[in-house]
């Protein structure tokens, strides 16, 4: 098992609501690099393509949202994630963000896989709740043969029946075999799709211990959606840590 040397974390609010918003999470995550001597990568969507309900916010789109993330990336010196969603958005993505992140339900894309690649990118890939860690050696393949080495992977749970999911940790251990990054989505692990009424509900009292069991399995990277307001934001509000809550919880990783 790979140990969890220098972790790093990825945080941000699941969606760009307005640069209101991302300013106030950039400059805490600043702070909070400077406090604890970590990485942590700015993590925010321009689109949330596959919202429960057709009336579900969705985000300022990709010619918006690039620039409103370009703004953090000059103005707070941060590390930009953002995910994709057609093969087409990851050329122009590529220009702005420094990891580019597969969603679970795409991971096993031929065409979005092989077009992340050729960015020159990072790419992160989502570990679908149909797959087990052991399965996610295909799409690192796929990404490895079209020219990109730096590969991580990203646990975020398994469906357990209807409207729930379930982590399997071995899942950790499992994907370090064919990577030496493996992330922790502490926050969409404690989702329940679908569970809220055209929403996707969620336990956020679970998103601590979630990241303390990881630790223990050998994670070491750190996904969080963090939002100031959680109850109220506009995307996943249910799972969302609030950004007051982060640094506790950072700390008690390290």
């Amino acid at each position: 098992m790979t140990e969890a040397k220098n972790p790093i974390f990825i945080a941000g609010p699941c969606v760009i609501e307005n640069m209101e918003l991302l300013d106030t999470v950039a400059a805490e995550l600043v702070r909070i690099n400077t406090e604890l001597g970590v990485e942590i990568i700015f993590k925010a969507s321009f689109d949330k393509a596959n919202r429960t309900s057709l009336s579900s916010f969705r985000g300022p789109g990709i010619e918006k949202g690039l620039e409103m993330l370009s703004e953090i990336k000059s103005r707070y010196g941060l590390r930009i994630l953002t995910d994709i969603h057609e093969a087409w958005q990851a050329s122009p993505v590529g220009e702005v963000v420094d990891v580019i992140q597969i969603p679970a339900f795409l991971c096993r894309q031929t065409d979005l896989l092989v077009a992340a690649a050729r960015t020159g990118r990072t790419v992160n890939i989502k570990k679908a709740q149909f797959l087990s860690g052991k399965d996610m050696f295909y799409p690192v393949q796929k990404v490895r043969e079209s020219g990109c080495d730096d590969v991580w992977l990203t646990e975020r749970g398994n469906m357990f029946g209807y409207n729930n999911l379930i982590v399997d940790f071995r899942n950790i251990p499992d994907m370090f075999e064919f990577t030496s990054r493996v992330i922790m989505d502490c926050t969409h692990s404690v989702q329940r799709p679908g569970a809220g009424k055209g929403i996707t509900g969620g336990n956020r009292e679970f998103v601590h211990p979630m990241a303390l069991a990881a630790k223990a399995f050998g994670a070491n990277g750190y996904f969080f959606e963090v939002h100031p307001d959680a109850d109220h934001a506009l995307s996943d509000a249910a799972n969302s840590l609030y950004l007051s809550d982060l640094t506790k919880v950072i700390q008690s990783l390290l």
